[in-house]
């Protein structure tokens, strides 16, 4: 694992140039292509006015030979150009899209949370739709430049036949341009708003796959089903608001261009008619006419993309710009494996303090569940060092002053919601392929059951979330996965919650064998974990209010009977 990115990020602005400056040899050659596609394509009508010129004026077989050989070269350099030219583009696109979907899914992965209000489904969001659009940007510099090209060599053609349908196209390509401009401005922010409402339904989505087995506990469904309704609506109001706008501006640029193509094909015949122009020349204008409808949709579409990506490129500044809550350290920890809590001050917790010595196993029964999940984060870092008082310390060392990789290579905390992923039993428990222990975790977990059941044994494949094997499956699928990293400190939390009395003796009996001589603390009130621990410590109202093991406890404090005994 690497250690996040702590610079400043960049702004959108800076976003797009970086895509534009890193990408420039591709650009480069694809601007180069799709110009000489655009420019044979503008050749095409210019070659005919000549043929009919020419053949008009010569009557030969051969200057009809050579204009015939003349017409095979423009369409053949057509044809490679823009085959060429767009896998060049496509490519650079395809990769810089990758680029940012790996860069903001990077900052959405770090352990150390960033101060961004943003949801995870709004950020899976950013990472897809919105990287792929702010990537559109390579395409749409190319495209725009020969588009450009287009319309220079059919403006200096028909100059060439008559000043007056040169300028006609200048002008009008102007006006053409300055009309749009505006409608894309309005295009832009409302591209940024739906893309908001559409993070938003995606994280209300997430949210509820998340929680909906509890929903259906309660009777909680329908109205989080509404809930979902309302934001998915705003989402859909907005769509079609952007859909009329692009619409709208769609319309008007093809009707803005048929009426410049209409102008010159008329002014060329009246030309034509007043004997200023000769027929092949008229040719030439009125094909040109026809031709240039095509590179001017493209000039005159491209500022819509370029607000597009400007807007994508802003939300995913909303990632990339946040500040990291803290800054990790260089530090890492001394041989040995104990953990060190030092007078802790953070939600529930008041002035907690306990030492686990290396190669130890300790049970903490937490009366408050509030109290064991405020433990539980601060021990895996995902709070910031300034929000909790006291120190935590591994091997000897703070915390806050070890880098991200030393921490998660020394120590592993294991949350009781412990994510499945889509893939298989094997990729789940053993995510890098690297781990040595992954029958012993297995069989610690209990998960042989599970894999004995089908026939593909551990490549049995699992759906996202665990969607295909039962809670208690899930839970012993995470608790594997965490065995299986066999890291020199282990902090489970509550692991067992949802197996059966017999499993959960077993799995007490099978991880209390399998970490022996290994740092170990579980967060739990399993009277089958608490009995297997080297002791107890009692988490009542944020504090360390009694320590001893398990049978002692049961035999001479009351209140912790009550609490654990099952």
């Amino acid at each position: 694992m690497t250690t996040p990115d702590t610079r400043r990020p960049r702004p959108a602005s800076d976003i797009l140039r970086t895509a534009l400056r890193r990408n420039r040899g591709a650009m480069i050659w694809g601007t180069v292509l799709m110009g000489l596609y655009q420019a044979g394509e503008t050749a095409f009508p210019i070659a005919l006015g000549l043929i009919v010129e020419h053949t008009m004026r010569d009557r030969s077989l051969g200057s009809l030979g050579l204009s015939i050989a003349a017409l095979a070269v423009i369409i053949t350099t057509v044809s490679l150009s823009w085959r060429f030219g767009m896998r060049i583009l496509q490519k650079a696109n395809t990769t810089e899209a990758h680029r940012w979907r790996v860069k903001v899914a990077g900052c959405g992965l770090q352990p150390v949370a960033r101060d961004v209000d943003l949801k995870s489904g709004e950020i899976l969001t950013i990472a897809t739709e919105d990287a792929d659009q702010t990537a559109d940007i390579i395409e749409v510099v190319p495209l725009l430049i020969s588009s450009l090209v287009a319309v220079i060599v059919a403006a200096v053609a028909l100059g060439l036949a008559d000043i007056r349908l040169g300028l006609l196209v200048i002008v009008g390509t102007a006006a053409i341009m300055s009309v749009l401009s505006v409608l894309s401005k309005r295009i832009g922010s409302s591209t940024r708003e739906q893309q908001a409402r559409v993070a938003r339904a995606g994280a209300k989505v997430a949210d509820l796959i998340t929680g909906l087995r509890p929903l259906h506990g309660f009777g909680g469904n329908h109205a989080a089903f509404r809930s979902y309704r309302k934001v998915s609506t705003e989402a859909k109001l907005q769509a079609v608001t952007v859909a009329k706008v692009n619409g709208a501006y769609a319309g008007t640029a093809l009707a803005l261009n048929a009426v410049l193509a209409g102008a010159v094909t008329l002014t060329a015949g009246w030309l034509a008619f007043d004997g200023q122009i000769n027929i092949g020349e008229l040719v030439m204008a009125v094909g040109l006419a026809q031709f240039i409808m095509e590179p001017l949709r493209l000039f005159s579409e491209m500022p819509k993309y370029v607000m597009i990506a400007r807007a994508s490129a802003e939300r995913m500044a909303l990632v990339l710009t946040a500040p990291p809550v803290t800054t990790p350290g260089s530090q890492h920890p001394a041989a040995g494996g104990n953990l060190e809590i030092d007078c802790v001050r953070y939600g529930t917790l008041r002035d907690l303090k306990f030492t686990v010595a290396a190669g130890e196993f300790v049970a903490i029964a937490a009366y408050q569940p509030r109290a064991a999940a405020d433990l539980a984060v601060v021990l895996a870092a995902n709070v910031p060092r300034d929000a909790y008082e006291g120190a935590v310390r591994v091997g000897g060392q703070e915390l806050g002053e070890l880098s991200v990789e030393a921490v998660r290579a020394h120590m592993l905390v294991n949350p009781y919601d412990g994510e499945i992923f889509a893939g298989t039993l094997r990729t789940n428990i053993d995510p890098s392929g690297t781990s040595r222990t992954v029958p012993e975790a297995v069989e610690a977990s209990m998960l042989t059951d599970v894999v004995a059941l089908h026939r593909d044994g551990l490549d049995y494949g699992v759906r996202d979330r665990g969607a295909n094997l039962s809670g208690g499956q899930r839970q012993r699928l995470s608790l594997a996965r965490a065995l299986a990293a066999d890291s020199e400190i282990l902090v489970l939390h509550d692991p067992t919650t949802a197996v059966d009395a017999v499993t959960e003796q077993l799995i007490a009996r099978n991880v209390a064998k399998l970490r022996r001589g290994r740092t170990t603390v579980v967060i739990t009130s399993s009277p089958a974990l608490l009995d297997v621990a080297d002791r107890v410590l009692v988490l009542d109202d944020g504090v360390v209010t009694a320590e001893d093991t398990h049978r002692n406890l049961l035999a001479d404090d009351a209140d912790y009977c009550l609490a654990v005994a099952r």
